[in-house]
């Protein structure tokens, strides 16, 4: 006969019908256990004799079930979603197919039909794998850089954000600064410290981060470059951006570690801004290097010796561009209006570009072939324009900038008519005396005898 599939269920009804037809247990008795009645344990009991312990399996197994839907109407909705809705997710798919065609199937229904037509990618399939990067061999090669926005100093202090440069090759933490947030400026801080202390690396791994690459491909100016892009071609040194923060695994991982670590460093020692946080950080630096770094499988240290005059450093690391000059010797400015001094040089400028050069301390320089030009300002206005377009990871700091500038502005001047501005003082009018009009509360009569004594007092005598 071959094997013959059957149930939990069903092989307990094989044991007590077993029973029954041998004699050893009422039809009465199987009723309570298999909670059957006693007709249906009869009929149960016929089959086991006719057709033996198989035929007590259910009478639908291997059968197409009743409410199974037909085969063109799967093939219907899997010819619909791959023609119209290919990069659809099943949820979204099922909606459109019950919106526009009519067809009403449930969502893991049709997530079924999409993986069985190739549609479709499970969870397991979707799986992305980063296969692991071999370090760099040499100390020096590889610097990845990263900002790491936390609650450094918890409730103690603001939020603000941990700039980290870490050696590939050795894990080795060679640059720890807070900062207020991930901005150019912050970087160039960071960057000349570690320039003055390690010299120049050979590149940097950075993410997709603004500071780092321009994230309009079809930017006019600015030859490709961010301000810190460019400030690193000066000096000879390339940045590369990743494609993923696995891919910069070091620093993210230096990050995570140092979110714990760090916290809890800071709270022992009492530190509560960024101030006294960027002197605690030297002593930390060695203390964590000489626990977390490794040896390199190179002995060699690729960093370059500086060899940059520290006014030629200054000019590197600030924010330049480029601005037109007007008819009237103008440059507007950072929403600022410049006015350049008349004299010789700057008399000729006129309808040409010339170079501005801001600075960390906020000082803005106009250069003309590399001669300063003197300016004033003639719009002294600085704060953050409505609708400013603002970074996430600046979002904090231009808040907290908002809030300050909010709390120190002074209460709005009411502004005055020009009545007012000439002294004009209102009077109070006296009541008007109700009058009564003419003819109402009269009679005819005294109307006219009204009326004709005021034409005897008006009316010239002819002559």
């Amino acid at each position: 006969m071959g094997w013959v599939v059957m149930s939990e269920r069903e092989l307990n009804r094989v044991d007590v019908i077993a029973q029954v037809v041998r004699g050893e247990l009422t039809n009465q008795g199987a009723g309570n256990l298999l909670d059957l009645s006693v007709r249906q344990i009869s009929r149960l009991a016929k089959r086991y004799r006719d057709e033996g312990a198989g035929g007590l399996r259910h009478r639908a197994r291997g059968k197409r079930p009743n409410n199974q839907i037909g085969d063109g109407t799967r093939e219907y909705a899997q010819l619909v979603i791959s023609e119209c809705y290919s990069d659809f997710g099943p949820t979204l798919a099922a909606e459109k197919l019950e919106e526009h065609h009519g067809l009403k199937v449930s969502r893991e229904t049709v997530r079924k039909w999409m993986i069985e037509a190739g549609i479709w990618l499970n969870k397991a399939q979707r799986r992305t794998f980063h296969q692991p990067r071999h370090r760099r061999e040499a100390y020096g090669e590889l610097i990845q850089i990263d900002g790491s926005d936390h609650r450094w100093f918890e409730e103690r202090g603001d939020p603000c954000t941990l700039l980290v440069f870490v050696d590939d090759a050795t894990s080795t933490l060679m640059q720890l600064q807070f900062v207020p947030s991930e901005s150019a400026f912050s970087y160039f801080s960071a960057l000349e410290h570690y320039l003055g202390k390690h010299g120049r690396p050979v590149a940097f791994y950075s993410d997709k981060h603004s500071v780092f690459k321009v994230a309009n491909t079809e930017a006019k100016g600015g030859a490709g470059m961010t301000q810190f892009g460019r400030a690193l071609s000066e000096l000879n040194i390339e940045i590369l951006c990743a494609n993923s923060s696995q891919a910069k695994g070091r620093v993210e991982r230096a990050n995570r570690t140092l979110q714990d670590r760090l916290v809890k460093e800071l709270r022992l020692a009492g530190i509560s801004d960024r101030e006294a946080g960027n002197a605690f950080l030297q002593g930390f630096l060695e203390r964590f290097n000489a626990r977390f770094a490794k040896v390199p499988a190179r002995p060699d240290n690729l960093h370059r010796a500086l060899n940059v005059e520290p006014d030629r450093l200054a000019d590197i690391l600030c924010w330049r561009e480029k601005r037109y000059v007007t008819q009237q010797l103008t440059v507007s400015y950072n929403r600022k209006m410049l006015i350049l001094e008349p004299n010789d040089l700057s008399k000729k400028l006129s309808g040409k570009y010339v170079d501005t050069y801001q600075f960390a301390d906020g000082r803005v320089q106009l250069r003309w072939q590399g001669m300063v030009l003197p300016y004033k300002v003639f719009d002294k206005e600085q704060r953050v324009t409505h609708a400013a377009v603002t970074e996430n990871k600046r979002l904090g700091e231009v808040l907290a900038f908002v809030k300050k500038e909010q709390e120190a502005s002074p209460p709005r001047v009411t502004v005055k008519s020009s009545s007012d501005k000439g002294g004009y003082e209102k009077r109070e009018r006296k009541p008007r005396r109700p009058r009564r009009s003419q003819g109402v509360g009269r009679s005819r009569a005294e109307s006219l005898a009204i009326l004709e004594e005021f034409r005897t007092k008006h009316t010239k005598p002819k002559t």
